[in-house]
């Protein structure tokens, strides 16, 4: 073990007893290259982050211009920065009405903190719904409504009247009354497999909480930004939310949240009482010009349109019978083995052979499939190849 390494175990905090440990050097496109000089094709993107590959020239010309200029200023919503306005503007103009006016934030799990703080500082109401085996990031407001009881118990007292339905089952729906502040859901659940909503389910719920005054969150943070090929995922489903939650694949590969509401229930924040939300960091001026860099390449260019036709090629290429299923849309896919212990050895080995692949939070069967968008099909099929003769290799194991 040479010095960054023991350095990499000795010193930064890690979050599993036995992480990668690949020791980067470069990343480029679809690739990264390691210390050691090996080439990985990337079918991970960072969990969903890095939206056109690693890189894209746009996105570094944005930060280099904008280092130029200034970097951190002032907290929050004080001073008026472009980069921050831009990228703001342009987001009201590629979302439905009423949803107009957003809160620049960090991270996601922030972004979630920050809408759950609005629902219940617009209704007046404390009750949360959320969805089992939901995971909608890692703070103590996020983890509240993580619908997974053993990544919890060690951290409880978590936030009180937090309740859950189950996702995809009208019935649950009863649970939503006047009582409830706000319903928070993914629009495809991420740590559960990429569950897809079925048979109007979205809307169903959209009706509930239009009938008790309840509130509407979705969480976007992992379809945002082209990856089920509309802008949102969301707009496969002919809904509205009240408050959308952003985050991910927004900044090009800089860390970055947002939620995004009505003027009218956004301005609510500003006082009574004032600072009802801060950050110092939100709105960075650095990460606002990779983000507005990211959304006009998405929305200027055909990667969004063509994440559907890229999901029909890798469906067409990935039968074997050791993938039992494939769940998901666009560029947010999950193969689902037999066991948790092929996935296991699929993701190792195909590490071993040249490709990124990783796991989801809840489901040890599945196999995350979430490439850039900007992936050509010749790597599409490069990188299926290496799943299949992996496959091969253990069909017997």
């Amino acid at each position: 073990m040479h010095n960054l390494e023991k350095n990499f175990f000795k010193y930064q905090a890690q979050t599993t007893p036995h992480p990668l440990a690949m020791e980067i050097s470069h990343a480029q496109g679809s690739y990264i290259y390691a210390a050691d000089g090996k080439k990985h094709l990337d079918f991970v993107a960072g969990v969903s982050a890095c939206s056109l590959g690693h890189c894209h020239p746009k996105v570094v010309h944005a930060i280099k211009q904008q280092v130029d200029k200034y970097l951190h200023v002032m907290v929050y919503g004080e001073y008026i920065q472009q980069p921050a306005v831009e990228l703001t503007k342009l987001l009201a103009a590629n979302l439905p009405d009423p949803l107009e006016k957003t809160y620049l934030t960090n991270s996601g799990t922030e972004a979630i903190e920050g809408s759950l703080k609005l629902a219940r500082r617009v209704t007046g109401r404390s009750q949360i719904i959320a969805a089992k085996y939901a995971y909608h990031g890692n703070t103590m407001g996020a983890m509240s409504v993580m619908g997974y009881e053993e990544r919890k118990q060690a951290f409880r007292p978590l936030i009180p009247d937090t309740h859950f339905i189950s996702f995809n089952i009208e019935e649950d729906l009863k649970q939503i009354t006047e009582k409830t502040a706000a319903v928070i859901l993914e629009t495809i659940q991420g740590g559960a497999g990429f569950i897809v909503p079925k048979d109007g389910y979205l809307k169903k719920v959209r009706k509930r909480c239009n009938d008790v005054g309840a509130l509407l969150i979705l969480d976007e943070i992992q379809p945002g930004f082209g990856r089920t090929g509309m802008l949102f995922g969301f707009q496969n489903y002919d809904i509205v939310p009240d408050i959308v939650v952003m985050g991910k694949g927004m900044g090009g590969g800089l860390p970055i949240g947002a939620f995004t509401a009505s003027s009218a229930m956004m301005d609510q924040l500003q006082d009574n009482p004032k600072l009802g939300h801060i950050t110092t960091f939100g709105g960075n001026p650095v990460i606002a010009a990779a983000a507005l860099a990211t959304l006009k390449e998405i929305t200027d260019s055909d990667v969004m349109a063509a994440t559907l036709k890229k999901e029909k090629l890798f469906r067409a290429l990935l039968v074997h019978p050791l993938i039992t299923e494939i769940r998901g849309l666009g560029l947010m896919l999950a193969c689902i083995t037999p066991s948790a212990a092929v996935t296991n050895e699929v993701i190792l080995r195909c590490k071993d052979n040249g490709l990124i692949l990783f796991w989801l939070l809840f489901e040890p069967k599945a196999i995350r499939i979430s490439p850039p968008l900007t992936i050509s099909e010749e790597e599409i099929r490069e990188g299926c190849q290496i799943i299949l003769n992996v496959l091969d290799d253990i069909k017997d194991f």
